[in-house]
């Protein structure tokens, strides 16, 4: 099941290499929850550690993630972990439409002027 959250980008880390086939990247989103601001940690993995290369921080983005959680047991005792693991993000407000890919889907607002005259439907209903 995938989440998403829309905040400022308040620290981003280096890559980690953990160990000689897992590597990850936590980043922290502050969000606006009441009167008191959230700073929540993700983490990126793998071949996702690249795609917070450009975001700068105190800019706003938008997080795509997953929960994770996993029971770990260690001398008799058993402890449980819950990660946020990001997998995309995105650029929020101007910046975002600014950085569109030429590729991009057209929306709504880039209908052809013009094109709504009866001479030019040819639609048969």
């Amino acid at each position: 099941m995938a989440f998403e959250v829309e905040g400022k980008l308040y620290k981003k880390f280096d890559t980690q290499q953990i160990t000689d086939s897992f590597r990850k990247r936590e980043f922290v989103v502050e969000i606006q929850d009441g009167a008191y601001p959230q700073l929540i940690k993700f983490q990126m993995t793998q071949n996702n550690c690249e795609k917070l290369d450009g975001f700068e921080e105190e800019k706003q983005i938008k997080v795509t993630f997953s929960l994770k959680g996993r029971e770990y047991t260690k001398d008799g005792r058993t402890t449980y972990f819950t990660n946020l693991d990001a997998w995309r993000v995105e650029k929020v407000g101007s910046e975002a439409s600014q950085s569109a890919p030429d590729n991009a889907f057209p929306g709504a607002n880039d209908e052809p002027v013009g094109m709504d005259t009866p001479d030019t439907d040819d639609l048969p209903f």
